[in-house]
């Protein structure tokens, strides 16, 4: 590289920097388009909008008719925000909370009135129309309800209800002129299915419609052109996906087993209150200077570049988050500190090369081509399997996990760009400007191998005996409290207490002065604090009172705050992960564990690498779970994206290690033993190991450290995992593949 193009570089360089941190940083218009202001933010970090609905009629519903429709709700806020939650508060009332938003009347317009849905025969049995077509003043066809819908359930005109459609969905389809165009899919249920079959059968015959009534409006009356007797129909018509999307969203909300009426619906801020931002911010910039300066005193001239190339990738993932829509939670976050981890495993992994080709005698634009070409297998195989298992959580998880999977992606993807192409194009640039003494890159030194493989026993034995201890502790805690883990008001409920203050007070106030109290109560970090906007009204999550912590919390209210007794209302509510999200979630964890094996073997074409990698992964989940039952952290939905990070970060740093395990096989003689090559391996990486877990170590422990209690809670079983996963790919991972390939045999090539 000519120095003039180097200068043209840096220039570029320094513009990008200066441009992109200005858009992160201030934004670009009058709305601060793409700044870090801008981020869509979760409903633990910013707040929305809460809708409670009420279950129509005097009886008292059931538990399972109660838990499909809230399961079948939260498919349906989905749509506007994958963080949206839906969960029940007392007996017969459902509450929605959906982040990003502040207008509640048009959330309850587009939602109408859920599970009053029925599918109407265009004439009764004497002939009578109960609805007809017309035109409205813009020339479209609307539909006129010449009936009330009590009406027309009492004369039978009503031939399905909501409840007898499985599932509808928008799709493309082929029509009989070999066309595609855009519709609806329904799927009927069992019962459904006859009533449908009747149905239609009689419409064909009369050549009718068949109309889909919804919140007091026919929203669609498509012409029945077969008697459809195996419970699965099309409606095409004049549709865009979009307006196809929103037909199919409004008869799946409209299925509900409950019809639900609204109770009331507020604006309300952020669970984990203001300074969990402000934290979590200056944690992240104290962490990034450390881990900058750490670079720059390691590894000279390649930190600098490296620092510079990381630099730009926290002001592209600002701006992205933005681009892409993502709404950030404090789960959200741990995706971005992972991937800021595995941006510097990428340039650590190059770096570390690049000096033992320096050592090796080459000059240092050849050690740094080199390096870079030795490094790619290892950083593509680590960074690919954490993408597989970002891919597969985005599509099957539900909640919480699809935004943290989204966040994790994205970091990927872009750390892989900065590490691979930027940090590259710096550290030429800066080399043919004239930094190319090889000591300001540095040489790495000859080491003995350490002999991790001769320890495997106590290694293994310190495994064992953590794994069970923390299952004694899982059996001490169930006899003591019923729950073999410290599990939050998202897994398992709690209780909802509604305070009106004398005063308005600031997030900040309430949690300087409320939150200790109520903690003090409880005995548990984990409380979300929701002001209700233009009132001084305050909404306090805990997990379940007893009714001597209920009055303890009146008489603290009232006793400190002067607060009136008959202001402060409390209320059971059910957990925010349903059974059906936690099932989900398991089974897309299960899978990406799966896929992520496969994708191991192929790549080193031994299973018994991938089967190492996981057994590693099971390892690090079960030690985690130990720490979590000792410690007696919160369990709630930060846990999910704890473990996830911790899966993402381990199976990273073992490929690592195994991809120098199958390089130094293909050059070792018949009289090397397998031994000697896995520990010279594993030596070989340490300081990538050391160095890597060091610098996302000190990102968590400035959350830890920075970070309000909530937030503590969350950064605390994640550093014990990362201090685990490191453990397991340096101690275990080797060690286990070792063990495997002697138990089962391969033929030799």
């Amino acid at each position: 590289m000519k120095k003039s193009r180097a200068i043209v570089i840096l220039l570029v360089l320094v513009l990008l920097l200066g441009g992109f941190g200005y858009t992160a940083a201030v934004g670009i218009g009058s709305s601060n388009s793409g700044s870090a202001s801008d981020i869509k933010l979760g409903l633990d970090l910013a707040g929305g909008v809460s809708i409670t609905y009420k279950v129509v009629g005097d009886e008292k519903p059931s538990s399972e008719d109660m838990a499909d429709t809230i399961y079948k709700l939260q498919k349906r806020v989905e749509t506007y925000s994958t963080e949206s939650v839906v969960y029940k508060e007392g007996d017969d009332r459902i509450n929605i909370e959906i982040p990003g938003v502040s207008d509640a009347n048009a959330i309850l317009e587009e939602l109408g009135k859920p599970g009053s849905l029925y599918f109407i025969s265009e004439t009764d049995s004497e002939g009578n129309y109960n609805y007809q077509a017309t035109l409205d003043a813009n020339g479209n066809i609307i539909y006129v309800m010449l009936k009330s819908i009590d009406e027309i359930i009492a004369d039978g005109s009503a031939v399905l209800s909501g409840t007898d459609v499985k599932d509808a969905q928008a799709g493309s389809f082929t029509n009989s002129m070999q066309n595609t165009e855009v519709g609806v899919d329904l799927t009927m249920t069992e019962e459904g299915t006859k009533k449908f079959a009747d149905a239609t059968t009689k419409a064909y015959q009369k050549g009718e419609s068949l109309g889909i009534y919804y919140d007091g409006n026919i929203i669609s009356a498509p012409t029945v052109q077969a008697a459809l007797t195996d419970g699965k129909a099309q409606i095409t018509g004049n549709f865009t996906y979009e307006s196809a999307e929103q037909l199919a969203s409004t008869i799946r909300i409209g299925g509900l087993k409950l019809e639900l009426e609204e109770l009331h619906s507020k604006v309300v801020g952020a669970q984990l209150g203001e300074e969990a931002i402000s934290t979590s911010i200056k944690a992240a910039a104290v962490g990034f200077v450390i881990i900058v300066v750490f670079m720059i005193a390691v590894y000279y001239i390649s930190g600098l570049a490296a620092s510079l190339a990381l630099g730009l990738y926290v002001e592209l993932i600002i701006i992205l988050l933005n681009g892409f829509d993502i709404t950030l939670t404090l789960p959200g976050i741990a995706g971005i500190i992972l991937s800021i981890g595995m941006a510097v495993d990428a340039n650590v992994i190059i770096f570390a090369r690049i000096r033992e080709e320096i050592a090796k005698g080459k000059t240092v634009k050849s050690a740094i081509d080199t390096g870079y070409k030795k490094a790619q297998s290892a950083i593509f195989d680590g960074n690919i399997t954490t993408l597989i298992a970002a891919a597969v959580l985005g599509v099957m998880g539900s909640g919480t996990i699809k935004g943290f999977a989204a966040t994790l992606a994205l970091g990927i993807v872009l750390s892989m760009f900065t590490a691979m192409v930027v940090t590259r194009i710096i550290m030429k640039a800066l080399y043919a400007l004239g930094l190319q003494n090889a000591k300001l890159y540095g040489t790495a030194r000859e080491r003995k191998a350490v002999n991790f493989t001769s320890r495997k026993t106590v290694f293994f034995g310190i495994s064992i005996a953590a794994v069970l201890l923390g299952f004694v502790f899982m059996g001490v805690n169930k006899a003591q409290t019923g729950n073999v883990l410290n599990y939050s008001l998202e897994f398992i409920g709690g209780t909802s207490t509604d305070v009106t203050f004398n005063e308005d007070m600031s997030l900040a106030d309430i949690d300087a002065r409320v939150v200790p109290l109520i903690e003090e109560i409880t005995g548990d970090g984990n409380v979300q604090t929701q002001k209700i906007d233009g009132t001084n009204e305050v909404i306090f999550k805990t997990r379940s009172l007893s009714v001597e912590e209920r009055e303890e919390f009146k008489n603290a209210m009232v006793e400190n705050f002067s607060v009136d007794a008959e202001k402060i209302t409390a209320e059971t509510i059910s957990s925010t992960i349903s059974s059906e999200m936690k099932q989900e979630s398991i089974i897309a964890v299960l899978v990406a564990t799966v896929f992520m094996l496969i994708y191991v073997w192929f790549r080193f074409k031994d299973i018994r690498f991938g089967a190492s990698s996981v057994l590693c992964l099971l390892h690090d989940v079960l030690i985690v779970l130990a720490f979590y039952a000792i410690v007696k952290v919160s369990v709630g939905t930060t846990f999910i994206a704890c473990m996830l990070t911790i899966v993402g970060y381990s199976i990273n740093a073992t490929i690592v290690i195994f991809d120098r395990v199958r390089e130094n096989m293909a050059s070792m003689s018949r009289k090397d033993a397998l031994e000697d090559v896995v520990n010279t391996s594993i030596t070989q990486t340490l300081s990538r190991s050391i160095f890597t877990s060091l610098t996302t170590f000190i990102m968590v422990a400035a959350l830890y450290i920075f970070g309000v209690s909530s937030v503590k809670e969350f950064a605390l079983p994640l550093m014990a995992g990362i201090l685990c996963g490191t453990y397991s790919s340096v101690c275990i991972a080797g060690s286990l593949w070792l063990v495997l390939r002697k138990m089962f045999h391969a033929k030799e090539q």
